[in-house]
């Protein structure tokens, strides 16, 4: 087991080199002189000019990414529009948005799971087609529409969760359910086919002909090998809830990593943005390895090859 995650932390190094890469070189993509906009319209081609020597952006793309990476390894790159540390403007609200995206992943994996199994327990019968319609509305439903529905109806109707901000666990319960009911959809229905699909193996089956209790059935061989794809669905989804929580945070006021990125895209902060996405990027692939681990643990086949 040791041996199978050593490998698989060396493959994170070139991994990292890779999104360091691409997140540097994205932003120089998008038009527009972050020198003149710090600038303002008014300044003089001089004063943007050493704007431009003062950042390092008068030197070629080669030398910027190795003074970009030595800023981030030791702390000191700045941003652009405050003049603050990148990380120092960056940790805290990356720190609320793994928290909102935390607490959503586990509501959706614990509704996800129970919906799924309840669906293929009772297969075909309206139980099964309540859990699908709701899938169904789960995964349709638009997040930005469904937020200002909640705040609507708990909030403003019967007072009973605030409507933004950041504060003790009740102003998380809102965007944590609005983050993560599209992802419970897809967990339940994932989790209905991938058993339905080991409950017809003869294994399951021939368990069921000697008398094995249906819980036993259900809980110890059923699920256990259904697991893996859903395991895998879940390590996905939260990658996109770390980047795609941009929304939720917008309609809840929540101070996250999403809203400052763009935010500072707008404002060609490069390298906010490009130590953010590097982050994000970084976050993506360490859940990865745990859902790479977690599948060594369900199948012993999987750490010897």
């Amino acid at each position: 087991m040791s041996n199978f995650i050593l490998r698989r932390l060396l493959l994170l190094i070139p991994i990292f080199i890779g999104v360091s890469i691409l997140s540097f070189l994205m932003m120089h993509l998008i038009p527009g002189d972050p020198a003149r906009i710090m600038a303002g319209q008014d300044a003089t081609y001089e004063e943007i000019q050493s704007i431009r020597v003062e950042f390092g952006l008068d030197k070629p793309l080669p030398v910027q990414y190795v003074l970009f990476m030595e800023g981030v390894l030791d702390g000191n790159l700045k941003s652009i529009k405050t003049q603050r540390p990148v990380l120092k403007e960056i940790y805290p609200r990356f720190l609320n948005t793994l928290e909102l995206s935390l607490v959503s992943i586990l509501i959706s994996a614990f509704l996800g799971l129970g919906f799924g199994i309840i669906a293929a327990v009772k297969h075909n019968s309206w139980l099964d087609n309540f859990v699908m319609g709701f899938s169904l509305f789960g995964v349709s439903m638009p997040v930005f529409w469904l937020g200002i529905l909640l705040i609507i109806v708990f909030s403003l109707m019967l007072g009973w969760l605030p409507a933004a901000g950041k504060g003790g666990i009740q102003h998380i319960i809102l965007p944590s359910i609005t983050l993560g009911m599209a992802t419970s959809a897809i967990i339940a229905r994932m989790t209905r086919a991938s058993m339905l699909q080991v409950m017809n193996q003869d294994f399951i089956r021939t368990a069921d002909a000697f008398g094995v209790s249906q819980r036993k059935i259900i809980y110890k061989y059923t699920l256990k090998n259904a697991l893996i794809p859903v395991v895998t669905v879940i390590g996905l989804q939260f990658g996109y809830m770390l980047g795609g929580a941009v929304l939720t945070e917008s309609v809840f006021g929540w101070p996250g990593l999403g809203r400052f990125i763009v935010d500072s895209i707008f404002a060609r902060d490069y390298p906010v943005v490009q130590v953010g996405i590097m982050l994000i990027a970084l976050t993506f692939v360490l859940v990865n390895l745990l859902v790479d681990i977690t599948y060594a643990f369900l199948d012993p086949r999987i750490r010897r090859r």
